[in-house]
């Protein structure tokens, strides 16, 4: 790798306000065909409340399941985790946001919206997804730096 590329991607790592940076990494993403029961295992197994739905073929959407997504549709409607697949209760298409957008760009992206959360893409490949409060409190927490570095 040239210095140059090296660099650039040292960059890319170390920008504090940027989305890459407070992003949570995405799990391995889930098929619309999988079941809800098999997404809430995912989703035990990593830690998180939502899950990348991929794409089926190239020029298709990613889509997302969120836990209120399997209260609202599955549980409360009494169905079967195991009987029911992602595609029936996933949102689709999802906000995608690039992952070296700063901060509260993206906030403002959401806010438009009324989202609390987006996928994060680099170049055309999801490579984690982010929420509004993570963004949130990592631009309070910078500019609470910034005003301390000011005095």
């Amino acid at each position: 790798m040239s210095t140059k590329a090296s660099t650039a991607t040292a960059a890319k790592e170390i920008r504090y306000n940027t989305v890459r940076a407070v992003m949570s990494p995405m799990p391995a993403p889930i098929d619309g065909m999988s079941t809800v029961h098999e997404a809430l295992e995912l989703m035990r197994e990593n830690d998180v409340y939502s899950l990348v739905v991929e794409r089926r073929r190239p020029g298709d959407e990613y889509g997302m399941v969120v836990v209120s997504d399997i209260a609202n549709k599955v549980i409360a409607d009494n169905r079967s985790p195991d009987r029911v697949n992602i595609y029936e209760i996933m949102s689709k298409p999802v906000l995608t946001i690039s992952a070296d957008m700063e901060i509260k760009y993206a906030i403002r992206l959401l806010g438009r919206f009324g989202l609390s959360r987006g996928v994060v893409v680099d170049g055309n490949e999801a490579v984690g997804f982010v929420t509004l409060t993570d963004m949130v409190f990592r631009y309070y927490e910078q500019e609470a730096r910034r005003r301390e570095a000011g005095n």
